[in-house]
C-alpha cells in the first residue's frame, strides 16, 4: 500500500452554517453532495473532491482526536483571496518561510482550527 494524497478532514463544529459559509465563502470551496446521513453536517468540495466534511453539534461522539493543528491547501490568487477576507473582515496573518517564494495565509475557522493558505510563487520580492 502507497498512500497518494490526502482524501479529506473531518472537523466537529458548534455551527455548522457559520462554517459552511467560511468555507464556501472565504476559501472558496463547493458545497457539494454528501451522503444521508442520520446527523447533520456538510462535504464542501475542493474541484471534484470533497475535501472537507463538516459533523454538525450533535453528530456521532465516538471517533476523532482533536489532535489537528492546522490543515493547508495550495492556491493561486494571494491579492485575490486576501482581498476576499479583507471584504468579508475574517482576520488573517501572512508570512513568506525563509529562502522560499510561497507566501502563506493564515486564518481561523469558526470554531479555531488554522486554515494555512499556500501561494507557490507569489511572495513579495
Amino acid at each position: 500500500m502507497t498512500v497518494r494524497s490526502l482524501d479529506h478532514y473531518t472537523i466537529r463544529t458548534a455551527d455548522l452554517e457559520a462554517s459552511v459559509a467560511f468555507y464556501v465563502d472565504a476559501l472558496g470551496l463547493r458545497h457539494g453532495e454528501r451522503p444521508a446521513f442520520t446527523f447533520p453536517g456538510a462535504w464542501l468540495y475542493c474541484g471534484d473532491s470533497p475535501t472537507v466534511h463538516l459533523i454538525g453539534g450533535n453528530g456521532p461522539k465516538d471517533a476523532g482526536s482533536g489532535a489537528i493543528d492546522h490543515v493547508a491547501f495550495r492556491a493561486g490568487g494571494l491579492a485575490e483571496f486576501t482581498g476576499r477576507l479583507r471584504r468579508l473582515g475574517i482576520p488573517f496573518d501572512e508570512r513568506t518561510p525563509p529562502g522560499t517564494r510561497t507566501r502563506q495565509v493564515f486564518v481561523k475557522d469558526p470554531d479555531g482550527l488554522t486554515v494555512e493558505v499556500n501561494f507557490p510563487g507569489e511572495a513579495p520580492a
